[in-house]
């Protein structure tokens, strides 16, 4: 039920989602070689002048150091970010009839993961989670996810904050020398222009001498202990491109998955239609989909309310209220022989043709031997006894068989 206080307002403006919230953590991060690094990766962005090719170019050769050229992890991050923001990240196919490009929103990729958090569960019997498939493992940049933990360890951002403060404050030359190859290399960028002559020759200069400071950071911080803060920035780094790869692979492709989990729930409730489930028998060729069809008959009918149990311990509770709500143990006193015989009657383990012709003690004897119960030098009342706990035992092991059948249908497998 939606809640309408405040609705009015709402429908009366636009959310005007961002993600600001993330570039305000990553704003935090901007010390040091870290703040030119960068503002370097935006101007690279963002030039008008160089090529695709020669961005990429220039990108890979001052990427040496991976840890260290922590601009563009960033950057990638806040850019990754802004495709969710405007669902360009799902690109689409353009549609020739109707003219439409095809591009995700932001609202339906909410919409898409939405229906992911009931679908999985539903289909696999386990939470999205359990799939890779829970809201931040689509949405968890945005989410804040590098600035909150669910236990006592520090958040990426925070842990990555105290390193790059570390190094910072041990004032090495290597480090104030890769800002100035930075600022070198941005200055020179910025100021390349249409018409300019042999700038690239100049520009892998600059790139070269970014590589190279990279290099020489590395190497000064070779030693404890600045090498467990060396160590951090490596791992914090690919903790943020595992996050950020993991919601591009999920979200790029979440139109086929949704279409995918969507379609096996709709062909399993036509199953229910006893001709439609024949057919797909017969013209699915995956071994596993012509197994459930087939088997849907018998599973079907073993599956009831009645012997459905929350945990194993509830098992012999829910035996004896079956017994009790059929009217079980029928016969409890095993001296009322014509009793125990009619119960023999009428069970299914005994052949009671021509039982009609022998006495009640005969049809006991009879019985107990069916049942393999031994009956020589035994008395009558003996047997009696025997036979009936043997019966009303069965009664028991009965709706314990239909109990676990009852599971068995209804257990996702």
């Amino acid at each position: 039920m939606t809640v309408n206080k405040g609705l009015l307002s709402l429908v009366e403006n636009t959310p005007n989602f961002s993600n600001q919230a993330l570039e305000n953590a990553v704003n935090t991060l901007k010390v040091g070689w870290v703040t030119k690094s960068f503002e370097l990766d935006s101007v690279i962005a963002s030039n008008g002048v160089l090529t695709t090719s020669q961005k990429n170019d220039l990108k890979a050769d001052i990427n040496n150091v991976t840890h260290l050229n922590l601009g563009r992890v960033l950057g990638d991050l806040i850019r990754h970010s802004a495709t969710i923001i405007d669902g360009s990240i799902i690109p689409g196919d353009p549609n020739i009839v109707t003219g439409e490009q095809g591009q995700g929103s932001f609202l339906e990729i909410l919409q898409n993961v939405q229906s992911i958090q009931g679908l999985i569960p539903e289909l696999y019997g386990v939470p999205a989670s359990d799939k890779a498939r829970a809201v931040n493992d689509h949405l968890g940049t945005l989410n804040n996810i590098f600035t909150t933990t669910d236990d006592s360890s520090a958040p990426v951002f925070t842990s990555l904050l105290e390193s790059i403060n570390f190094i910072v404050t041990a004032d090495l030359a290597t480090e104030t020398a890769l800002e100035t190859a930075y600022d070198n290399l941005k200055n020179f960028i910025n100021g390349v222009v249409a018409d300019s002559t042999d700038f690239q020759q100049t520009l892998d200069t600059f790139a070269t001498a970014v590589a190279t400071a990279h290099t020489n950071l590395d190497n000064a911080m070779a030693a404890e202990p600045l090498l467990t803060h060396r160590t951090n920035l490596i791992n914090m780094r690919e903790k943020i491109n595992a996050q950020v790869s993991l919601e591009n692979s999920n979200i790029t492709g979440i139109r086929a998955y949704i279409d995918s989990l969507s379609n096996n729930l709709a062909y399993t409730s036509l199953a229910e239609d006893a001709t439609l489930r024949q057919l797909m028998s017969k013209v699915a060729q995956n071994k596993q989909w012509q197994t459930y069809f087939e088997e849907y008959e018998t599973n079907e009918a073993n599956l009831n309310p009645i012997y459905t149990t929350d945990t194993d311990s509830d098992k012999s509770a829910v035996i004896d209220q079956v017994l009790a709500d059929s009217g079980l143990p029928d016969v409890t006193d095993a001296s009322d022989l014509i009793a125990v015989a009619a119960k023999a009657k009428r069970d299914t383990r005994i052949d009671t043709a021509n039982y009609d012709r022998y006495t009640v003690e005969q049809q006991i004897t009879r019985s107990c031997e069916q049942l393999g119960i031994t009956t020589a030098n035994r008395t009558i009342t003996a047997l009696s006894g025997t036979l009936l706990r043997n019966m009303n035992q069965h009664d028991r092991d009965e709706i314990a068989r239909r109990l676990d059948l009852n599971e068995s249908a209804n257990t996702l497998s």
